[in-house]
């Protein structure tokens, strides 16, 4: 085992150091992040970082080869890749459920291993929302499901309601998007804890704002996170990091940061 320094400072034991982690998943966003520039980043947050998501329709945008270096040096450093659910939509909307199948199996022979499925531009019903994770799980993926609006405010009973929908259809995880999470540039606490007594929140990714979200500022996305560490402690899955927020986000986890210490346990010598 490699050694680290300051190994005297203990680190909190209820945060989940080694992976494969079953709770406090870090999801990571991938804009295009050049292949050097993502094995660069790798070799620092690897450790800090379980899944990464190609946003949007990016992954049609690369040489097949590039895209399938990406996926295997994620892999390798035992990041899992998906795909962002806003592809999938532009596909279900173009082509429909048969398209949808192709695109699920096009996914699973470049290499990979789960895709989301969301409703953030083109709304979905039960049914449909049903039909499409068991469609993908049919054709060999896991499913990461999406609930919640970026531009309407939903209840947290039809937040629970959709999660649900999902896991039953065998979704593995849902992330809750975080448009809803936040009201006036603050954590929205009683939809929050809402969904903390209706859902078990292990299998919950709590995803964070970004600039596509009008009016959102940086320190709004902070204390997000910051609130998200302290209502549910070091091990909660939060989700749409960059790659220059892992290391931070880290620190933040094991109170390294400005989430901690809270009080003096030994008088100053």
């Amino acid at each position: 085992m490699k050694r680290q320094p300051f190994a005297m400072v203990p680190l909190p034991a209820d945060r989940s150091t080694r992976k494969p982690r079953r709770k406090g998943l870090t999801m990571m966003m991938d804009w295009g992040l050049p292949v050097n520039a993502q094995r660069d980043w790798l070799q620092l947050i690897a450790p800090y970082v379980d899944l990464a998501k190609f946003v949007v329709g990016t992954a049609r945008l690369y040489d097949e080869d590039y895209l399938l270096e990406k996926i295997a040096l994620y892999k390798a450093h035992d990041v899992h890749p998906f795909i962002g659910g806003q592809f999938l939509e532009y596909v279900y909307a173009t082509q429909g459920m048969q398209g949808a199948r192709r695109y699920f199996q096009e996914a699973k022979r470049l290499g990979f291993d789960a895709i989301e499925v969301t409703d953030n531009c083109l709304p979905l019903d039960t049914a449909a929302r049903q039909t499409l994770i068991r469609v993908a799980v049919d054709c060999g993926l896991d499913v990461h499901g999406e609930v919640g609006s970026k531009s309407d405010e939903t209840t947290a009973k039809m937040l629970i309601a959709q999660a649900n929908e999902c896991f039953e259809a065998g979704a593995e995880l849902v992330l809750i998007e975080g448009a809803e999470l936040l009201i006036d540039g603050a954590p929205n606490r009683p939809l929050i804890a809402a969904l903390r007594d209706g859902l078990d929140v292990t299998k919950i990714i709590f995803e964070l704002i970004g600039p596509w979200i009008p009016g959102t500022h940086h320190c709004d996305v902070y204390a997000l996170k910051k609130f998200y560490i302290d209502e549910f402690g070091p091990d909660v899955n939060i989700a749409n990091l960059m790659p220059d927020q892992i290391w931070e986000t880290e620190a933040l986890r094991t109170g390294l940061s400005v989430a901690g210490p809270t009080e003096m346990a030994v008088a100053a010598q």
